[in-house]
């Protein structure tokens, strides 16, 4: 597995937790804003990683029809 692989699947598995604790309620008001940016964090470096990816992807197609 790339680091980059790791580093998106553990970016997700932490929002995943993030989402299913305000689904679920089960954090004070106080720690939501805190939550807030983490995932808010996580979603940008998991967007930064899927448009390196698809980068990567177009490139070597590109090679192919090269």
């Amino acid at each position: 597995m790339s680091a980059q692989n790791f580093e998106y699947k553990n970016a997700m598995t932490r929002l995943e937790e993030i989402l299913s604790k305000i689904d679920n309620s089960e954090m004070e008001i106080d720690e939501l804003a805190v939550e807030v940016q983490e995932a808010t964090q996580l979603l940008r470096k998991c967007r930064q990683i899927l448009i390196a990816t698809e980068k990567n992807v177009q490139d070597a197609l590109a090679e192919l029809d090269g």
